[in-house]
């Protein structure tokens, strides 16, 4: 597997695991600063590196009532100033193929959601900015569709691609993550995310909005990290219940640095089990 660079650093391709977290949405200038700038110095203390995620815009929330955020223009221009003020690489989410380029003048990585990820025209749209393209793998598919989604960004010769697993629709109001999905999306040549918080959802599980079961972040987390996932995608907030969206399954800011610290302590010993396995391997046409 190929590692994508990201900023200064490297996703994937054997390099330590990554953290990609901030809030579910911009719920206003200040607050994404904020939180951007106590993820950072925690991911400092840690020696992670780590990418600031919010999104301008929620187009997809259970209800039409629920707070979206402050939309394209106002979203890019605070998550610019975020990206000045801290010197972050930054990820947001876009909806529609004419947001693209723009979002591209300011993210590092361009987001497709689950529920549009086998929309071709955003995806197209998304590839030709060589970004970073991270897609997430829609509710509704298996691993091994999701070949067809990242031959969509290569055909537009973008190879920077992350793939990311977010649970699969289990029922109603209900998503399970299937462990095997992890080495079967690496198999796929590109790295791959684990977005922990959003797989915990109950969606559209409350009234009007969508429930989640944050209380098991850290042992879904652990798990991901020890199948080899190369990043972990967190929600994170100072208090989750205040939060304008996904509050049921945000982790707390303050439970943060303890759980990054856990989960490098699984990616070294997944890492060296990694090496051990490969080196042990025994070539095709070889004899033990």
């Amino acid at each position: 597997m190929k590692p994508v660079s990201v900023g200064p650093f490297a996703v994937g391709g054997g390099s330590p695991i990554a953290i990609i977290a901030g809030p579910c949405v911009i719920e206003s200038a200040d607050h994404a600063l904020d939180l951007a700038l106590a993820i950072k110095d925690i991911a400092g203390r840690c020696g992670v590196p780590f990418i600031f995620k919010a999104s301008y815009d929620k187009a997809n929330r259970t209800s039409g009532r629920s707070f979206r955020g402050p939309g394209l223009e106002a979203g890019l221009r605070t998550l610019g100033q975020i990206k000045a003020r801290t010197g972050l690489p930054i990820v947001t989410d876009i909806h529609e193929p004419s947001h693209a380029a723009r979002a591209a003048d300011v993210a590092d990585v361009l987001q497709i959601p689950a529920f549009l990820s086998r929309q071709t025209d955003l995806i197209v749209a998304a590839a030709r900015t060589h970004k970073v393209i991270n897609v997430k793998k829609g509710q509704f598919l298996a691993p091994g569709d999701m070949r067809h989604v990242i031959a969509k960004i290569t055909a537009e010769g973008n190879e920077s691609i992350l793939v990311t697993e977010r649970g699969v629709s289990f029922g109603y109001n209900n998503l399970v993550v299937d462990v095997r999905a992890f080495p079967m999306l690496r198999e796929l040549g590109y790295p791959v995310v684990f977005d922990v918080t959003h797989s915990l959802q109950l969606p559209g599980g409350g009234e009007g909005v969508t429930a989640g079961l944050a209380e098991y972040i850290e042992p879904l987390a652990s798990a991901g990290v020890a199948a080899g996932v190369d990043a972990v995608f967190m929600e994170v907030h100072e208090e989750p219940s205040r939060a304008k969206s996904d509050a049921a399954n945000a982790l707390r800011l303050d439970q943060l640095e303890a759980l990054v610290r856990k989960l490098q302590r699984i990616d070294a010993v997944a890492r060296e089990q990694a090496v051990t396995h490969t080196a042990g391997r025994v070539p095709n046409g070889a004899h033990a």
